[in-house]
């Protein structure tokens, strides 16, 4: 209902802006030709998803489906500037842009200008995320140090936290709903809370009381196992994790245990989240390929999956939830990020384990991805959709859905082993952007979740912001690509 109502106001925006017609295109300084020639439409393009999700990205974005007709003429875009005037005039009575308005004018702005250096470390940098609001902006490093920047004051830095009982590496870090709490772990089987505060308790010492959440068993026997994956559940009592013991464990953080633990998979969890703010739903994915759904409604401790879905050629790096209980994009050690839509996965099934016929001494953590294997197709893929260009190499490298209040979660963006950030269109499949900035990987990246700002960490320990639009301060040297090519594999 709420899409329909979206599709709804942009059918009467186009018969209310056409009295306003010339009026804007004398203050674009372009005519409906032009306009035409450089936003085609998205429903005219070759290539694109054929799927529910298509139609469902398109009315949360609607910038390609605003435009201005009149009888005999061919329609065009609405413009900003043709928006704005809407607005001053009150021509729908609200005297204000709906969301569909919003999401129309910053879908125009991709944040691939800069980069401006946030921070400069010494050490490899692991995650970096925003807070949900956006106001506080976290990333974590392979030296023990996890750094909360207040992106309101000038990205200072907030906290500065030093890990606790680490090992090798921070491998995961997620700051909670209500901003304060912080999760980190390593590989130890021991994760840490750390009460973060408010701006009065401001913390650049590392005084700041890390509480131990213990993921052990007595039927471990003491066998010392690693978290890859940490998420807090959307009311922030709860927390999923993945490990290298192959099992899936949620930490109940008012009764201070784990309340559920199941062996998922076959190999590593290398990812896990919840699908929506229900927590009903949690995916998984794991080296062995696969990718599953958990529904802890009718789960029993070391139960079945609700469902299973494959088509990755290779272990899955991370897994993106789009919100909505349904969708969700994956990327993989194949080189590929795929959309996938839960409806298409099945209960039982002996190929969702596909043998691969290549050399199995490959490890994509020192060595390139075999050419041979590129082509490859799996004979069973239940993927909505794939996205190639990026390389996913050396780390564990994320993928995610660009906001909704925005874009219309109408992007796909990941980071890349050769240093770059790609933007993709979901619904075409073209690769809209490639940020050059960094001089080594690039593990993770996260778009803010009201600004066209995007901010990248890497294994040089740089963290940059890109924006759409320069600031009153000089950029670094960077190079960045805008494609304009629609290639969809």
């Amino acid at each position: 209902m709420l899409f329909v109502g979206q599709d709804t106001s942009i059918g009467n925006m186009g018969y209310g802006f056409s009295r306003l017609d010339s009026a804007s295109r004398l203050l674009d300084g372009s005519s409906s030709s032009d306009e035409i020639r450089a936003s085609p439409r998205i429903n005219r393009q070759l290539h694109s998803v054929d799927h529910d999700i298509a139609q469902l990205t398109r009315l949360q974005s609607p910038q390609e489906n605003f435009s201005l007709t009149r009888p005999g003429k061919r329609e065009y875009p609405v413009s900003v500037v043709t928006m704005l005037a809407g607005r001053e005039a009150n021509l729908f009575k609200r005297g204000r842009f709906s969301p569909g308005d919003c999401r129309h004018v910053l879908s125009k702005y991709l944040p691939v200008n800069g980069p401006w250096v946030v921070d400069q470390m010494s050490t490899r940098a692991y995650v970096s995320q925003f807070s949900l609001d956006g106001s506080l902006f976290m990333a974590a490093f392979q030296g023990s140090q996890i750094r909360i920047y207040d992106v309101e004051r000038g990205w200072k830095v907030r906290n500065n936290i030093l890990a606790r009982s680490f090992t090798w590496t921070i491998t995961d870090a997620a700051l909670s709903p209500d901003k304060r709490h912080l999760v980190y772990g390593s590989m130890s089987p021991i994760a840490h809370i750390v009460n973060v505060g408010s701006a009065a308790k401001e913390s650049l010492a590392n005084n700041n009381e890390h509480e131990c959440l213990d993921f052990t068993s007595p039927e471990d026997g003491g066998f010392a196992f690693g978290m890859f994956s940490l998420k807090f559940s959307t009311d922030g009592r709860e927390i999923v994790a993945g490990s290298n013991d192959d099992d899936i464990y949620v930490y109940d953080l008012e009764a201070k245990k784990v309340s559920l633990r199941t062996t998922g998979h076959g190999s590593d969890v290398n990812t896990v989240c919840f699908a929506d703010e229900s927590g009903h739903l949690i995916y998984s994915g794991s080296d062995d390929r696969a990718i599953k759904v958990w529904d802890r409604r009718c789960l029993r401790p070391n139960g079945k999956a609700a469902g299973i879905l494959k088509g990755h050629l290779e272990g899955i790096t991370f897994i993106d939830s789009r919100g909505d209980g349904r969708y969700l994009i994956s990327n993989g050690k194949d080189q590929a990020i795929k959309l996938w839509d839960i409806r298409k996965m099945t209960s039982k099934h002996p190929y969702y384990i596909y043998p691969l016929h290549k050399n199995p001494e490959w490890d994509y953590r020192w060595m390139d991805y075999p050419s041979q294997a590129r082509e490859l197709k799996h004979p069973y893929d239940q993927s909505v959709a794939t996205y190639k260009g990026h390389s996913v190499l050396r780390t564990l490298i994320r993928c995610y859905f660009s906001p909704e209040y925005s874009t219309g979660q109408k992007y796909i963006y990941t980071g890349s082993h050769d240093s770059c950030i790609y933007i993709y269109d979901l619904v075409t499949g073209a690769k809209v952007a490639k940020l050059k900035h960094h001089k080594s990987t690039v593990r993770d990246c996260s778009w803010h979740p009201s600004y066209p700002m995007l901010v990248s960490s890497s294994w040089d320990g740089d963290v940059v912001k890109w924006e759409a639009r320069g600031g009153g301060e000089a950029p670094a040297p960077a190079n960045k690509e805008i494609l304009r090519r629609r290639h969809f594999y």
